[in-house]
Formats: structure tokens, C-alpha cells, sequence
């Protein structure tokens, strides 16, 4: 293959530099940049993603949330009670990695957060707290920890503390994705009242999808009985729908993880939550999945950026040769491509992805790396440590 070369390395002389250099000027007069400039720029070996290893622990999240709860009400005017990630190496933006948008949202007793909708998708996963639901287009989706809530693009969805403690709960959304499309669109809720009439039910699409999905796959030849699940990831499987279950509940999830557990000794199992109807990721956008590490994983590459939160346990993983130590509510972006490995005792992480993308391009790809990473630093939340993950 031939290679192209950049300006500087052909640069002529006399009469000719000089027409080179009106030429080089007349392009940016007119909004134009030779692409033999700037080829090793856009098409690099590997993904060169500007955002870099991060961790946010949740020790220092959850009394700034406290704060938050104490000092910023919920209003009117489509506001959420949220800590956004914001990744070091994004220059500012609020955002956990280039592709998706991760946070703490936070509501206090009795307090509601009113209805609107967007056309960025999102996820809620459940940390810590009872009595609360998120209503979406009508049907109120009970909130327990560790369980999985869809808000799919452009349903109406609000949040209610109806329990008399706080609650903390993840939020995953393809903004960055959206944004970068130009199709960002939000409306607030124009009912009566601030918020989505409440249903004399709850749960609703878990009634109708998640009960008969399994009692269908029950009557299959699928070595897995439920269908809201598949071991490892989605690999094939790809819909522009989203998921019709709203919810998934931890302690499917939990049995789904017990079962694997029974059948290998991996030091790492995983499952990722799935339409029950089409086989593929929860939203076309981002696939959600939950790693439940016992032991020293292997190192893997893989592209597509991805954002954990961690459910249970206490452990660490190895980003890019650089030692992450977790513990319970902190969370933790790993960049597209960058080499990860987990070891844990015993850990349960939630993961988001933005993999479905990459998958119906036809551009998603994995490697496994032969050995564990040589470790050449600690992760200790200090612009230091950002340096020395971006060298």
C-alpha cells in the first residue's frame, strides 16, 4: 500500500514554494484543508479516543448528592437532580467518554421530578433506596437496587420518591451520540399538572413482556430459558426497536449470574440484559450488561467506549497498564480500545456500552490480549494521573 506523504516531506523550492504556499492559503480562505496534510490525523492504526481512563468514587459522589438534595430543589423547567461524569480529556464537556453520557441522579423523599422527553435514549440503574418509580408513557416502573429501568427515545418519563428516604441511581444516556448526529429534541411534559397521570398499576410491560417472554422460551430449544438475557453479549442480533420491558429486576439478573456460576469456572461471567422479543441489546444505542468478577479476568481490547458502575463488592482493574481500585458507587469510564482487566473476590459491575452502534456498522471488534498487563501506575484522581494516562 502506498503511503501519502505530508507536505513537509515534498516541499519544492523556488518559484514552486512560493505557489504551494498560495495554494495552502487559497484552501483556507475557502473553508477547504488538503487531506494529504492530515491523513496520519484521521485514519490512525488503532482508535485514539480523547477521553481517557477515569474513576469517580463514590464516596466523594454521594455527600456532594446529599448537598445537591439539600440545596437544589427540583423545578419545573425539565431540571434533574444530577451529578454528570465528566471525563478529564473531554475538554469540558459533560460527558463520561466521547459517546455516552453517564451520571448520579438523586431524589429525596416525597419529591418528584416532572415529565419530559428527549430523543437520546437512556438507562437507570438502581443503587441505593426504595420506594420510588419512574413512570414511562404511562406505565410507573417500580425502582429497587440493582435493578435495570429502559426510558427509550422520545417516551415521557418522570421520577417519584413516593418512600420516605433518598435514592441514587445511575443514568446512561447516548447524548454525545445524539448531539453529535444533530438530532438532539426535548419537550416538556404539557399535561395537566407537572407529571405523567398515575396508573392504577404499576409494571406494566413487565406484566406483559417479561412473564410471557420466559413462559415463550420455556416451550424453545434455547439452552438459556430467559430470554431477557444472553451469557457473554449480544453478537449478532441488532434492531432499531427498543426493548418493550421496561424494567429488569436484580433478582432475575442475580439468578441469571448464579446459573452461569453452577456451569463454569470463569473468573468472570457476564450477561447482558436483551429484548426478549428480538434477541438484541436493550436500546439500539447502548447495550447494557452486568460482570460478576471471581478472580483475575483476562486482558481484552475492545472497541467502543464503555462506562462501569460498581454494584457490589470491592476490587480493581487494569486500564491501560493503569491500576483502578473500586469499591461499592464508584464508577469508571474505560476509552475505546483501551487494554482492561478486572480482579475481584467477588463483584458485581453494571456496564453501558455504546457497542450496538458499532455492531450494526459492522465496525465492532475485539481482541484478547495473551497476558495480564504490566502495571506502570495507580490511578489516584490527580490531573498527574491523567497525564500519565494519556503518555
Amino acid at each position: 500500500m502506498t503511503r501519502i506523504a505530508s507536505a513537509e516531506s515534498h516541499m519544492p523550492s523556488g518559484d514552486d514554494a512560493t505557489d504551494l504556499e498560495a495554494l495552502y492559503t487559497g484552501l483556507t480562505a475557502a473553508a477547504l484543508q488538503p487531506l494529504w496534510t492530515i491523513t496520519e490525523e484521521l485514519l490512525t492504526p488503532t482508535p485514539r479516543p480523547a477521553a481517557v481512563p477515569w474513576l469517580w468514587p463514590g464516596s466523594t459522589m454521594k455527600p456532594l448528592a446529599r448537598e445537591a438534595i439539600r440545596l437544589v430543589p427540583v423545578e419545573r423547567g425539565g431540571d434533574r437532580r444530577v451529578l454528570a461524569l465528566a471525563n478529564p480529556g473531554l475538554g469540558g464537556r459533560p460527558y463520561a467518554v466521547g459517546t455516552l453520557w453517564g451520571a448520579l441522579q438523586c431524589l429525596g423523599p416525597g419529591e418528584v421530578a416532572p415529565a419530559h422527553r428527549h430523543t437520546p435514549g437512556a438507562v437507570r440503574f438502581v443503587m441505593e433506596g426504595e420506594g420510588v418509580w419512574t413512570t414511562v408513557e404511562g406505565d410507573a416502573c417500580d425502582m429497587r437496587p440493582g435493578d435495570l429501568v429502559l426510558t427509550p427515545a422520545n417516551r415521557w418519563h418522570d421520577h417519584t420518591n413516593g418512600g420516605d428516604s433518598e435514592i441514587f441511581w445511575f443514568d446512561g444516556l447516548d447524548l454525545p451520540i445524539i448531539a453529535a448526529l444533530d438530532g438532539v429534541f426535548f419537550e416538556h411534559w404539557e399535561g395537566p399538572g407537572q407529571s405523567q397521570p398515575q396508573p392504577a398499576q404499576h409494571n406494566v410491560s413487565e406484566r406483559r413482556h417479561g412473564a410471557r417472554a420466559a413462559s415463550e422460551a420455556d416451550r424453545t430449544e434455547r439452552t438459556r430459558s430467559n430470554p431477557r438475557y444472553t451469557a457473554d453479549a449480544v453478537t449478532g442480533s441488532f434492531s432499531p426497536q427498543p426493548s418493550e420491558l421496561l424494567v429488569y429486576r436484580w433478582a432475575d439478573t442475580d439468578a441469571e449470574l448464579e446459573s452461569l456460576g453452577e456451569e463454569s469456572d470463569s473468573p468472570l461471567l457476564s450477561v447482558e440484559y436483551t429484548d426478549p422479543k428480538s434477541g438484541a441489546s436493550v436500546l439500539p444505542t447502548m447495550a447494557c450488561a452486568v460482570h460478576r468478577v471471581r478472580g483475575h479476568g483476562t486482558a481484552v481490547r475492545r472497541a467502543g467506549n464503555a462506562i462501569y458502575v460498581v454494584f457490589r463488592g470491592h476490587g480493581e482493574s487494569v486500564i491501560d497498564g493503569q491500576r483502578f481500585a473500586w469499591a461499592p458507587g464508584d464508577m469508571f469510564a474505560v476509552p475505546s480500545w483501551a487494554a482492561l482487566e478486572h480482579d475481584s473476590d467477588g463483584a458485581d459491575l453494571f456496564v453501558v456500552s455504546d457497542e450496538p452502534v458499532l455492531r450494526a456498522l459492522g465496525i465492532d471488534r475485539r481482541e484478547v490480549l495473551p497476558d495480564p498487563q504490566t502495571v506502570t501506575g495507580t490511578f489516584d484522581g490527580t490531573l498527574a494521573a491523567r497525564i500519565e494516562a494519556t503518555e
